[in-house]
């Protein structure tokens, strides 16, 4: 196994030496893209994607005003095993007649752009054009949640995820079933497919009440790992005793296997070469769910900034296979679903969320910026009269096709008026009702050049890759 482990680690320093030369003359930038269940994954690529290749709306895209970026075309993707991005069934579902929002992400894939640029400098005159490659990776949000897992043995996962769940009433029945449980007893299968068929319940539910925390992703989302061994245990409580071929022993192994055959891999294969990253929140929501649901989400961000290694990357680094993320923006989605006086307020929450997360990616030398945009602008501001008074609303179409205003509530300038009530764990916002509503994209007829309406898109994709570019 040492053996086998060492050969790894060589072979991956030989291929990220070649890929070192060869970026020399074609360099290439990997982007990551995740975000939990229903924070606008899929709606994000697709039109990052459209507006890179028609660029009307991209204003505050440097290389795009200074007319450094000459054209950009898509490619095959690099990496022969993954799946493509189905970009042009995504665009179809957002721009078609009848507009819908696309199908979520389930499983990794990727997509390659190409952009040819106009060289700049003193010496641009002596050379021709220059490219660059963009490969944006779309992973699910739940699957990032697992490298936490890395640094934790089952005792402690199971403790923690325990002591979180009695808290939470959709994690009843299964909690139940768990105390009930005697680990110390010799594993009985069906027992143990009882436990983990109740657990990935309870996983389902606490994702629709909005909860962040959503660990081990891969039951929520299974693909051909479903029904094996490394998708069916759960957490259970330490017996006084666990011998060989006990129920804990069991699910210790299997915890230990999820780890080493899932998470390892996706780490080694996907994870640990990218080298800009975007992680996108559903602020708005978690808003709307309560104080628990904001602290949830605190926390959980927290986390996956810790899985990030971020830091600089340089010769010896690459040459070693030790990258790090340079850049991570964090970005609270449908900002569309506010008038744009309150945009402001939304970004100094996600900041307030992210702060001590921050500084130590800021610390280790890493770039990181937090901003509200909205991917797909599906609104148009209004102001109504309301009791007398003027009201900044937005309106959408629903899902029933009929148009609609909202106002979603009055976010406050100060965010520890969010912040602190979350943190003490308050059951609700005090003196403060926040509401949304889900609005569904609108038939639009784009003018030639012009990508998807968006609301700061564009200055995402300037913090993400403006500067290679």
């Amino acid at each position: 196994m040492v053996l086998s482990t060492l050969t790894d680690g060589i072979t991956r320093s030989v291929e990220s030496v070649s890929a070192s030369i060869n970026g020399i003359f074609e360099p290439s930038l990997r982007l990551g893209v995740t975000g939990l269940s229903g924070a606008g994954k899929t709606v994000f690529i697709t039109s990052l994607v459209a507006n890179l290749l028609d660029r009307g709306r991209m204003t505050q895209l440097v290389a795009q005003t200074q007319g450094r970026i000459e054209t950009v075309v898509l490619q095959p993707q690099p990496d022969l095993t993954l799946p493509r991005f189905d970009y042009e069934t995504h665009l179809t579902a957002l721009m078609g007649d009848s507009p819908r929002w696309p199908e979520s992400t389930r499983a990794i894939s990727e997509l390659r752009l190409s952009f040819r640029l106009r060289p700049q400098g003193f010496f641009a005159g002596l050379t021709g054009p220059q490219t660059l490659h963009l490969d944006i990776v779309d992973y699910p949000g739940e699957w990032l949640l697992d490298l936490s897992l890395l640094d934790k043995s089952y005792e402690h996962w199971a403790e923690e995820t325990l002591s979180r769940l009695s808290k939470r009433p959709e994690a009843a029945a299964f909690l139940a079933e768990a105390r009930a449980a005697d680990a110390s007893l010799d594993l009985d299968e069906s027992q143990t497919q009882s436990l983990a068929a109740s657990f990935t319940a309870y996983l389902h539910a606490a994702r629709k009440q909005g909860w962040s925390d959503l660990t081990p992703g891969r039951f929520l989302l299974p693909g051909d790992l479903a029904g094996s061994p490394v998708l069916t245990f759960a957490p259970l409580p330490k017996p006084a005793s666990h011998g060989r071929g006990s129920l804990w022993r069991e699910m210790e192994r299997r915890f230990d296997g999820y780890k080493s055959k899932v998470v390892k891999p996706f780490f080694r294969d996907h994870f640990a070469r990218i080298d800009r990253q975007i992680v996108l929140m559903d602020v708005l929501g978690a808003i709307h769910q309560g104080p628990r649901a904001v602290e949830d989400l605190r926390r959980t961000m927290a986390e996956i900034l810790a899985t990030f290694r971020p830091g600089l990357n340089g010769w010896l680094t690459a040459l070693l296979g030790g990258k790090r993320v340079e850049r991570i923006l964090f970005a609270a989605t449908k900002a569309d679903h506010l008038h744009h006086h309150q945009h402001p307020k939304l970004t100094a929450i996600a900041e307030a969320l992210l702060s001590d997360a921050k500084r130590r990616a800021d610390f280790s030398g890493a770039k990181t910026m937090a901003l509200s945009m909205a991917s797909l602008r599906t609104t148009v501001e209004d102001t109504v009269q309301r009791d007398g008074a003027a009201l900044d609303v937005v309106r959408g179409r629903l899902e029933s096709g009929k148009q609609a205003a909202m106002h979603a509530g009055d976010l406050p300038s100060d965010p520890a008026r969010i912040l602190a009530p979350a943190r003490e764990g308050a059951e609700a916002w005090l003196g403060a009702e926040y509401g949304l509503m889900q609005f569904y994209p609108a038939r639009m007829t784009l003018k030639p050049g012009e990508g998807p309406p968006h609301i700061r898109l564009d200055r995402a994709a300037e913090f993400l890759i403006g500067d290679k570019l």
